[in-house]
């Protein structure tokens, strides 16, 4: 894998670090700035708003921007983002800084994984990306507790200034380390905003929006299963957060390789997993012994999600695919607000603390229907296609590219 990747990999480690690290820190931040915790909690979702605002926004602007020069830029304004959170006086300017920190997040990810699959050469790509990944992923089990740690033990505001120095540690390592892309891989807005209403990129992102809020129906609520049912004390919340971490890296490095050998039937087959083994953690999070290992199962089949998603509305767009990119990644963050949204529904409607699991393998479950329905229709307008190929000219010989429907990736 070319160095380059490294320095996308050490970006996403600082994106997932201030992503994540936020709700380990609510109690300090509220009793700093004088708010409850209910309040702050407006934090995590001042991050997200900017998540779901600046995909679209920023890789619009920078269309025409080299590569890059806009990772790098995105970068820079991740970075200060970071540093405004940690220089913020008010409650209320602490949280124009997590919306400014959001709005590169999903841009970065969309661009980055256009990069990331151009350096590389055929049948690698989602081995790039997924290596890019592994930054957000290693984030979870590195990057957000010593964050934490360190915000409690320093105050919150010395994490986000860490965060910020990291964002120009990604700066230095993208500029040294990424090479230039030809100015004929660039294209224009108007080209990518018609690849993103393309309908099989837009059930791509319904998927995305499905299938995830799967995870983050559990995953908002884990800790507190984690101390109510499974009986686990506090103080060992942040090591099952770490298991689920462990789960979402060994997810990620089997999600590389299997992308790019099949594409859709990994995507089948880890929505149809992830459903199973939320259903299953409604019965084993009464069991310490089984419900660790259940989460590890659920970061892992959760995060082999994410890699083919990416991949299949890249290649949907294939001739525009960077808005659809990034646009994958708001997908990815109304998934974690509906999937909390509903999971919560579920807490209070009085359905016990097992209910979220059972909410999120329903999700999981619209998510696989939205992905077996577009592959059925992909399939289908590709045998049309191919139908009026052979009438036009029924002598010629179909092309070996022509058998293989675009995105299906069988091998």
């Amino acid at each position: 894998m070319p160095l380059a990747l490294l320095a996308l990999a050490i970006s996403a480690f600082g994106i997932g670090t201030t992503e994540f690290v936020m709700m380990g820190l609510l109690p300090d931040v509220a009793d700093d700035l004088g708010t409850s915790v209910p309040t702050a909690g407006y934090l995590v979702s001042a991050y997200a708003l900017g998540v779901v605002i600046g995909a679209p926004l920023l890789t619009a602007l920078g269309s025409r921007m080299p590569r890059r020069r806009m990772l790098v830029a995105l970068m820079a304004l991740f970075t200060v983002g970071n540093l405004a959170s940690a220089l913020a006086p008010t409650f209320g300017l602490l949280i124009a800084g997590r919306l400014l920190a959001g709005l590169p997040h999903g841009a970065f990810f969309g661009v980055g994984a256009v990069v990331a699959a151009r350096l590389v050469r055929e049948g690698r790509q989602a081995r790039a990306v997924a290596t890019m990944f592994l930054g957000l992923t290693i984030a979870n089990i590195i990057g957000v507790p010593a964050a934490t740690l360190l915000g409690q033990q320093l105050g919150w505001r010395a994490t986000f200034l860490v965060v910020a120095a990291i964002g120009l540690v990604a700066m230095a390592a993208l500029v040294r380390l990424l090479p230039p892309l030809p100015a004929g891989e660039r294209t224009g807005l108007g080209r990518e905003l018609r690849a993103l209403g393309h309908r099989q990129v837009l059930l791509g992102l319904l998927t995305t929006v499905f299938g995830f809020a799967g995870v983050f129906a559990v995953y908002s609520y884990l800790a507190s299963m984690m101390t109510e049912v499974t009986g686990f004390a506090a103080g060992s919340v942040p090591l099952v957060l770490a298991l689920f971490g462990i789960g979402m890296t060994l997810g990620a490095l089997a999600a590389g390789p299997l992308t790019d050998r099949a594409l859709r039937p990994t995507l089948y087959g880890s929505l149809a997993a992830l459903a199973l083994v939320l259903t299953a953690f409604h019965f084993t999070a009464h069991l310490k012994g089984a419900a660790l290992v259940t989460v590890v199962l659920i970061g892992a089949v959760g995060f082999l999600t994410t890699t083919p998603l990416q991949m299949l509305v890249m290649h949907q767009a294939r001739q525009a695919p960077t808005l659809a990119a990034a646009s994958n990644q708001s997908a990815f963050n109304l998934a974690n607000a509906g999937g909390a949204w509903v999971g919560g529904l579920a807490l209070s409607a009085g359905w016990g603390w097992t209910a979220p699991p059972l909410v999120g393998a329903v999700l999981a479950t619209l998510g696989l229907a939205v992905a077996v329905l577009a592959g059925f229709l992909d399939r289908g307008a590709h045998d049309a296609s191919r139908i009026v190929a052979r009438s036009a000219a029924p002598d010629a010989e179909p092309t070996a590219g022509a058998e293989l429907p675009a995105g299906d990736h069988r091998r």
